[in-house]
């Protein structure tokens, strides 16, 4: 909960409406709050009074917020509105075109733009005014904006951390698009083909039976094509919350998608504990089925204990939906405080049992990132893959690179880092 200056009450105060006001900007940034919430939340702040400056933020929290998710956008709104007392000259920054010259003093934090989008209700920054005649002739710069990026190029490169509401509705929208296509695998059975190269002598010596013993044709067969599983295990901690909300609906467009190779998608959460939200996904709602997954796992922007979880994994459930060559994907940034050894013997087990293993980690939009903390030291050996997924451009890059058994990523440069080869 972030730290609070002291509240002043005017001597003629408004508090019903700005409580109103207040509950019209949490609507705004994406809290289910309607008229019958905005009455509780003015009963219950009259209820419990003034006394202690904790009791108020914890009073409207209890009114407004029902789910894990609501409690950074309410945390950031509360502070905008009720304790910054120049928190709309803040927001008219974060506002501000990303130019160069025109920067934040600090880069936003989570729901950070959301909440300053949700108060300022429309109202647009000003530019600062800017004398011609003041300026230098020599140090004019003319800018050809006729080769910048679209919008939608712009948020396929946008941190998902970093998007407003409008944006990462648009994002949604773009990955419900997005398809992520396999390659059939080769089986061991055969099918009939009249150009095959395997000679199928069970269909021939059956023929020639039928017609007294004589051979006139020669049957043949190819290999018969299946499709494999697609496992997903997405981490949903704290400091993964933002990410696997959007990635699940890049999830559920895969699952519920036509024709897309996927014998069946299997998906799992886990922060401390593992669950199966395979039927949820399964809904063609997508906002049902996430809300049926949310509430199914209960650790929603916990902590993280990636070795236990993928013990719990491999011994319940990897039998079950590993067969076949499945190829796994597994969402974490990997930043675990339990026993490294531990893990590194469930992710060993978990690649041995998978065809492929990709692991997509958001902090590799990090230029600098090195694997110094102990997990992703102990996992990135055992990983097929190691790609970034912050972005729309990352699942589009991981959608055309998931069926080449030659990438690898950023495994390689990151293994020469740790000074070891693979």
């Amino acid at each position: 909960m972030p730290e609070y200056a002291a509240l002043d009450i005017p001597e003629n105060p408004k508090l019903a409406h700005n409580i109103t006001h207040f509950a019209r900007a949490l609507r705004k940034a994406g809290l289910p709050i309607g008229p019958g919430r905005v009455i509780d939340a003015i009963h219950a702040v009259e209820a419990a009074g003034f006394s202690e400056k904790r009791d108020f933020y914890w009073t409207l929290h209890a009114c407004f917020v029902n789910k894990p998710e609501h409690r950074a956008v309410f945390a950031q709104v509360f502070r905008l509105y009720w304790r910054d007392p120049r928190f709309l000259e803040h927001m008219m920054s974060m506002m501000l075109p990303a130019i160069r010259g025109v920067q934040e003093d600090r880069a936003a934090q989570a729901a950070e733009k959301r909440a300053a989008e949700a108060l300022l209700d429309g109202a647009t920054p000003d530019l600062p005014d800017t004398d011609p005649e003041s300026q230098d002739e020599e140090t004019l710069i003319e800018v050809d904006a006729s080769m910048t990026m679209s919008s939608e190029e712009r948020l396929r490169s946008l941190d998902f951390e970093q998007m407003s509401t409008a944006e990462v509705a648009e994002a949604k929208r773009m990955l419900a698009r997005l398809s992520l296509p396999v390659k059939p695998i080769p089986s061991r059975r055969g099918i009939a083909s009249l150009r095959g190269r395997q000679v199928d002598w069970r269909r021939t010596l059956r023929a020639s039976m039928r017609q007294g013993g004589e051979m006139h044709d020669i049957a043949r067969m190819k290999p018969r094509e299946r499709w494999p599983n697609l496992v997903v295990l997405c981490d949903i901690s704290g400091s993964m919350s933002q990410y696997s909300r959007i990635i699940l609906h890049f999830l559920h467009a895969v699952s519920n998608a036509r024709g897309a190779g996927w014998a069946k998608v299997h998906a799992f959460t886990f922060g401390t504990r593992l669950t199966n939200i395979t039927r949820h996904l399964n809904q063609r709602d997508v906002d049902a089925a996430l809300a049926a997954a949310g509430a199914e796992a209960q650790d929603w922007e916990g902590g993280t204990r990636i070795g236990q979880c993928l013990h719990a994994f491999n011994r319940d459930w990897s039998r079950r939906v590993m067969g076949q060559g499945a190829v796994v994907l597994l969402i974490t940034d990997g930043l675990d405080r339990d026993d490294p050894d531990e893990l590194e013997r469930q992710i060993e087990r978990l690649h041995l049992s998978a065809r492929r293993l990709i692991w997509l980690n958001p902090l590799l939009r990090w230029d600098g990132f090195a694997p110094k903390a102990r997990g992703i030291a102990a996992m990135l050996p055992h990983v097929d893959s190691f790609r970034a997924g912050h972005s729309v451009a990352s699942l589009q890059d991981l959608a055309q690179v998931i069926s080449r058994p030659d990438d690898v990523g950023e495994k390689a440069r990151l293994m020469a880092q740790l000074g070891t080869t693979d």
